[in-house]
């Protein structure tokens, strides 16, 4: 494996599997990528971008397989590189030993989820949007239909937006509290009337339970507050930057 320094979860401390919160160190990129920038989507360097994921992808000894983000719900199996390019998906799950299953984010909410009795692993992205619609969910389900038993399953939520550094208006607690009313206690009272704290790790877990994984937790890091070691979407707007490099959260079967 090669050295990139990286977060963990201990609930994914298990046998026959490997995963990665990776922080932005590490790579090749420079500028506002600098250094492990893993995002196709972004404007940066091609080739940097390429190297970078072979390198976090060595870093797990696999092969990186990611989707096409697009702030959904749809989950997809993987057991390979998929053949005519990444689809468009905000979960990948595989019982493929050897398939990096990955999730790219800069704020938005990662997920990797384990049963290791079943060999089979998931990674998903869930921003406000996914989260809301059950890309959790789906992603749970998509491990059931290739084996893997729910009670079986845990999860970590890696490095992402924190509830002090995610500001939201009003319509977005009203997007919320639409589906349940209860949703409201993931927002706190903001700076103006208008504006709100959104608790968006805390949803995404209150999410995972829900669907029956007990055994779940945030990494607690929050990607907006700590630009040495994270990328970060809201961040970079603040300061008038005009892209961002994506960090990448991933798990594989050994």
């Amino acid at each position: 494996m090669s050295d990139l320094p990286v977060l963990t979860s201990p609930l994914l401390d298990l046998p026959g599997v490997r995963h990665a919160f990776f922080t932005r160190q590490g790579g090749v990129s420079t500028g506002i990528y600098a250094s492990l920038n893993v995002g196709v989507g972004s404007k940066d360097d091609p080739e940097a971008v390429v190297e970078n994921r072979r390198r976090a992808a060595a870093h797990l000894g696999g092969q990186l397989v990611t989707a096409y983000q697009v702030h959904s719900a749809t989950t997809l199996v993987a057991d390979g590189a998929w053949p005519d390019g990444p689809p468009q998906a905000d979960g990948v799950v595989s019982a493929t030993a050897g398939v990096v299953c990955g999730a790219l984010a800069a704020d938005c909410a990662p997920i990797l989820f384990a049963d290791a009795e079943a060999r089979v692993v998931a990674a998903a992205h869930a921003g406000w949007k996914g989260a809301l619609t059950g890309v959790a969910e789906s992603a749970i389900a998509r491990m059931e239909s290739l084996g893997a038993r729910r009670e079986h399953i845990v999860a970590a939520v890696g490095p992402c937006i924190g509830p002090s550094s995610y500001e939201v208006g009003l319509e977005y607690v009203a997007r919320f509290t639409e589906v349940d009313p209860g949703y409201a206690r993931f927002f706190a009272a903001g700076a103006a009337p208008d504006k709100r704290q959104f608790d968006l790790p805390a949803f995404v877990l209150m999410r995972l339970k829900a669907a029956g994984i007990e055994r779940c937790e945030w990494v607690g890091r929050d990607t907006c507050a700590e630009p040495d070691l994270f990328f970060s979407n809201r961040r970079a707007f603040k300061q008038g930057e005009p892209d961002y490099g994506r960090l990448l959260s991933a798990i594989v079967l050994t």
